[in-house]
C-alpha cells in the first residue's frame, strides 16, 4: 500500500542544517517539502531549498508593525502551500498564541536541551555552568508557551570534563539529524498525535520527557 506524501513547510533563520537532513530523507521520511520560509533574506536555508527546487519564501519581520501583523502575513503565505505538518528549523522568533492555535497539534520544533531543562538560549552554556553530566535535544510539539509543549523524542549526550560550548554543540547537533527525522516519520505515518497537549505515539501517552532515544542506536527506527 502506498502511503499518502505529507506536505510540509519548513521555518528557517539560519544555516538550516536540520533542513538539509529533511530534505535528503523525504522519500523515505514519506513527506513532500511544500515550501521553506525565512525571515531573513541572508539565510543559508533558502539557499539549500532553492538548491533541491523547493519555493522560497521571505518575510521580513523588521518590515511589519508588530508580530501579530507578522504573523498573519506569514500564516498566510504558508497556508497557499497547505502544510499538513509545520517543522521549525532554527526559526529564530518567538511566535504569537495566534500563530501557535493556527497550527495546533500540526507543528513540530527541536530545542537543544533535554526540557523541560533550560527553555531559552544558550543551553550549552547553562548545562556546562551547572555542572550536569549530560545534555542534549528534545524534538517538541509547539504550543503557546515557549519550548513548553509536549515532548515527542529526546537524545542524551554525556558532557565530559573537557567539554566546551562548541564541542557540546557538535555532539548535540549530531543527534538532532537523528531525532528530528524521526519524529517527523512518526508524524507522516499518523502515528505520532498530540491529544489534550499531550503527545501520543501509536495511541500511548509518551512520558513527560517524550521518547528516550538510545544515544548508541543507529539503526533507524522502524
Amino acid at each position: 500500500m502506498t502511503r499518502n506524501v505529507l506536505s510540509v513547510v519548513v521555518l528557517v533563520s539560519g544555516n538550516g542544517s536540520n533542513l538539509q537532513t529533511l530534505i535528503d530523507q523525504q522519500a523515505d521520511l514519506g513527506i513532500r517539502i511544500s515550501a521553506v520560509v525565512s525571515n531573513r533574506d541572508d539565510a543559508y536555508g533558502l539557499v539549500r531549498a532553492r538548491e533541491a527546487g523547493i519555493p522560497t519564501i521571505t518575510l521580513n519581520h523588521q518590515q511589519y508593525a508588530d508580530r501579530e501583523v507578522y504573523d498573519a502575513a506569514l500564516i498566510q503565505q504558508m497556508d497557499q502551500h497547505n502544510p499538513e505538518l509545520v517543522v521549525l528549523a532554527g526559526f529564530m522568533r518567538i511566535l504569537t498564541p495566534t500563530f501557535t492555535r493556527h497550527y495546533h497539534g500540526r507543528m513540530l520544533n527541536i530545542h537543544p536541551s533535554l526540557l523541560p531543562k533550560y527553555k531559552g538560549l544558550h543551553t550549552h552554556r547553562r548545562a556546562l555552568e551547572a555542572g550536569d553530566t549530560e545534555h542534549g535535544v528534545t524534538v517538541h510539539f509547539v504550543t503557546e508557551e515557549l519550548d513548553g509543549g509536549s515532548p515527542v523524542i529526546q537524545a542524551r549526550v554525556p558532557i565530559t570534563d573537557t567539554d566546551t560550548e562548541d564541542t557540546l554543540q557538535q555532539r548535540v547537533h549530531a543527534q538532532e539529524y537523528r531525532i528530528y527525522p524521526q519524529a517527523v516519520a512518526w508524524f507522516a505515518e499518523g502515528r505520532l498525535k498530540l491529544i489534550n497537549n499531550q503527545a501520543f505515539l501509536d495511541d500511548a501517552a509518551l512520558p513527560v520527557t517524550g521518547y528516550d532515544y538510545p544515544v548508541e542506536e543507529t539503526a533507524e527506527l522502524s
